[in-house]
């Protein structure tokens, strides 16, 4: 989760509690009435429309006037463009989009170039970025419809290449994350972790839905594994939160002490801090 782009830099802590405050998880945020492992029925059922004016519309409030502006501006030559001057114009946006950190708008010219171009790649990209884009927008009413982009991104890079895995990942993490069918998506990430035990995204995820339903011990388990394989701040995080809330105070300080010393960000050492600090008492 930790950005470098030239434009905007965001603190590892905020995207690490912006997960937590998405993923709803039992012991980092306020519970709600009633849990489950996805948004509910109700939510994820409803139609919902959702516009790339509206999204840039508010995703521009968070920019410089002068690269709102210059955003502004493609947009305008996007309208007017065909053939490939069009697909140029959408590339440049999706990658200006990217640039300052904004997957929401992002994700649209990636969906509108794979629907140009038409390949895996292409494909898989749009599906990625929309999941960034409703993991990281506290928007619900906004969320259902970014999750539904997002599975058919997936279904459509699967058609390309049925055996793909990282595919099936986001596909089931999507399920999971925002369909009233979350055991589909659970399904689909098992059958990656079959296939390939030490797929990263498979574990990362499923440790975090396990966060999610309370059962520690089997995040612990795909954290660990994590670690093994690809160590971040983010998987040390969770591991070390998922000790915290089995008890395991040592453990847990262990564990936050070595997503700080990862992270080496400001933000996140504040929290790691006072974390132990709590743990310690």
């Amino acid at each position: 989760m930790l950005n470098t782009k030239q434009i905007v830099v965001i603190s590892t802590v905020a995207a690490l509690m912006a997960v937590l405050f998405f993923m709803d998880i039992k012991g980092l945020v306020k519970p709600k009435e009633t849990r489950g492992a996805g948004m509910t029925t109700e939510t994820a059922s409803q139609p919902v429309s959702i516009s790339l004016e509206s999204i840039s519309t508010t995703a521009k409030n968070s920019l410089s006037a002068n690269l709102a502006q210059q955003i502004t501006d493609l947009e305008a030559s996007l309208k007017q463009a065909s053939g490939s001057d069009k697909l140029k114009l959408q590339q440049q946006l999706a990658q200006k989009w990217d640039d300052v950190n904004q997957p929401a708008p992002a994700s649209f010219y990636h969906e509108m170039v794979a629907q140009q171009v038409n390949d895996y790649p292409t494909w898989l990209k749009a599906g990625d970025e929309f999941t960034d884009a409703y993991q990281n927008t506290q928007d619900t009413l906004v969320q259902p419809g970014l999750v539904q982009k997002a599975i058919n991104a997936y279904k459509n890079a699967q058609q390309l290449q049925p055996k793909s895995l990282d595919a099936k990942t986001g596909l089931g993490v999507a399920y999971v994350s925002g369909t009233p069918n979350p055991m589909q998506g659970i399904q689909l990430l098992l059958e990656v972790v079959k296939e390939e035990p030490r797929n990263v995204k498979a574990n990362m995820n499923l440790g975090l839905f396990s966060m999610r339903s309370g059962q520690f011990d089997k995040a612990v388990n795909r954290f660990k594994t994590v670690n093994d394989i690809k160590p971040s701040p983010e998987s040390w995080f969770y591991l070390a939160s998922s000790y915290e809330n089995m008890g395991l105070k040592d453990e847990a300080i262990a564990a936050y002490l070595k997503s700080k010393e990862l992270a080496a960000d400001p933000g996140l050492t504040q929290f790691v801090e006072k974390k132990i600090a709590e743990l310690k008492k």
